[in-house]
């Protein structure tokens, strides 16, 4: 068991260390003074100069200088950015909560709403139902992000002025950020009107948040429905069906908790895609996260931020590819043998 836990360690390591050095390599092809590229400081004095060039050691073969730039990048060095001259590991520690908080909505609104309609359109006898839900979800898929969401604005945004259509609270309501999480934030703020900046930021969320949500909702519903029909052809099934228990019963107990499992691995293979979605989504209603603040940058050739934007993302799915590739080992019975019978 734990030589398995160690094999994913590695891997995320190895993953990594690649990616750096995939990152490395770009950073030497910008149309830029690789001083300037690393360090974000354009015209550095004769003393900066120097600095950059001991830490970044430019003087050196290129295998020195990857170690430098590895050495300065997992210490938390990222340079200083060109357009704001802050520094960018403060930018990005500003900006990453709200992709957090817009990416954990989005993905408590496709699970919820998309696992009970997996299950209806697996369990229903209604065939009409059941081809309407495939329908709609392959009609959802196939619908382009930044259509949606410009859509989406148009009629509840603009249309209708039900919802807001861009940044994460009004402007009005100064919340004072204390996790970066804006909707927790409003609840721990000690102002009088905390309640109806908590209401004001849910508003401002639910448009990214439902557009974000299509694709994975999609196919968590095209998944569940796959994987119910699987369980309750079981032979295990079948058996406490002919003990006489009723099908809700069976379903919560026994199918469920075995069908979830294809789920969870979906996520996993889907975090790829979600990310590019979520800074599509994030610059259509001008959400303040990572995906607007690197779109930003590249913009305006902002090449330290374009480097830190790059690398918190590819870590970050990373990351949570193996974590949730090791959740998946623990809970699949099935998973779980092979890895025991391994050793």
């Amino acid at each position: 068991m734990w030589r398995y836990f160690f094999r994913r360690i590695t891997l995320f390591l190895a993953t990594s260390l690649v990616m750096i050095a995939v990152l490395f390599i770009a950073t030497g092809l910008f149309p830029a003074n690789k001083a300037y590229s690393l360090s974000g400081i354009q015209y550095p004095t004769a003393e900066q100069q120097r600095q950059i060039e001991a830490d970044y050691q430019l003087n050196d073969n290129q295998l020195l200088q990857f170690t430098a730039y590895l050495r300065q990048r997992l210490s938390g060095n990222l340079g200083i950015s060109s357009n704001s001259q802050q520094a960018v590991a403060d930018e990005l520690a500003s900006v990453l909560p709200a992709s957090l908080e817009l990416s954990l909505f989005s993905g408590f609104i496709a699970v919820v709403f998309g696992v009970p309609l997996g299950v209806v359109a697996a369990l229903s006898r209604n065939k009409a139902l059941q081809h309407s839900i495939l329908a709609f979800t392959l009609t959802g898929y196939s619908i382009p992000v930044f259509w949606l969401g410009l859509t989406l604005a148009m009629w509840f945004g603009v249309n209708l002025g039900w919802l807001p259509i861009s940044g994460q609270i009004n402007l009005l309501y100064e919340i004072e950020p204390v996790t970066g999480f804006m909707l927790i934030d409003t609840l721990m703020s000690e102002s009088t009107y905390r309640i109806p900046a908590f209401h004001d930021a849910i508003l401002h969320l639910i448009l990214p948040a439902v557009t974000l949500a299509l694709l994975p909702f999609t196919l968590v519903v095209r998944i569940t429905r796959q994987a119910v029909i699987n369980v309750m052809n079981q032979t295990y099934i079948r058996a406490a069906e002919a003990r006489g228990l009723h099908t809700f019963k069976i379903l919560v107990r026994h199918a469920m908790p075995n069908a979830l499992i294809p789920v969870l691995k979906s996520i996993g293979l889907m975090l790829g895609s979600f990310a590019s979605y979520g800074i599509v989504v994030e610059v259509i209603f001008s959400w303040p996260g990572v995906g607007s603040w690197l779109v930003s940058g590249i913009y305006q050739r902002d090449y330290t931020v374009i480097q830190a934007g790059i690398l918190s993302v590819s870590l970050l799915i990373i990351f949570l590819s193996i974590l949730i590739d090791l959740m998946h080992t623990i809970i699949n019975p099935i998973s779980r043998k092979d890895l025991y019978a391994a050793h």
